[in-house]
């Protein structure tokens, strides 16, 4: 079994009992990646890096639905921070879907694998199991009244203008803009934490 591409640089300069929980995780993640006939050599062309499970994940914003958005720590102070500012602008932003383990964007690609998508298809809206910037904790997805969430139409938005404008204060950045380096379709909703405190 291949090691999935970028676990040993994790690996480098770390404690041990941390390390091994790394291997143990990066180990988990070339199963699933094997399990869902996923090459690693289409992870290593589109210069994927691992993204690992956080130890620590706070509520950062609980959904009308009564979902809780997780976040990390300094992510969740950060976008805490950002909405409030944006609401003071006028501008009331809310949060679609943020931490996300292994297990569910498993789920999410092995469902789109069943209806009938190519693996292809599925990879440029979706990452691979084990390397979506949803795992780390840092990643939101910021939705709005009046737009359909997860949309390319979210760009039209005084939500993203003032994020355009703004985030980069608050320590987030758009992850995938148009023709991004990873081949992933664009998501202008898609704000990552990139800053380690406010």
């Amino acid at each position: 079994m291949e090691s999935p591409v970028g676990s040993r640089d994790l690996r480098h300069n770390i404690a041990t009992p941390v390390r091994k929980e790394l291997d143990e995780y990066a180990l988990r993640v070339a199963a699933t990646l094997q399990d869902l006939a996923i090459p690693t050599a289409l992870i290593s062309q589109r210069a994927l890096e691992i993204c690992c499970e956080p130890q620590e994940l706070v509520i950062a914003e609980t959904g009308a639905d009564g979902r809780e958005h997780l976040l990390i720590p300094a992510a969740e102070r950060a976008w805490r921070h950002l909405s409030s500012a944006a609401k003071a602008d006028g501008v009331s932003l809310r949060i679609a879907s943020a931490f996300r383990n292994l297990e569910r964007q498993t789920e999410i690609v092995r469902r789109k694998l069943e209806l009938g998508l190519s693996l292809e298809q599925v990879l440029s809206v979706s990452a691979p199991p084990g390397y979506s910037e949803h795992h780390s904790g840092r990643a939101v997805d910021v939705a709005v009244e009046g737009c359909p969430p997860l949309e390319a139409e979210f760009e039209n938005t005084e939500a993203f203008r003032w994020l355009s404008a703004h985030a980069g204060r608050f320590g987030f950045a758009l992850s995938f803009p148009r023709g991004n380096r990873y081949g992933y379709a664009y998501e202008p909703w898609h704000w990552y934490f990139q800053g380690t405190e406010v």
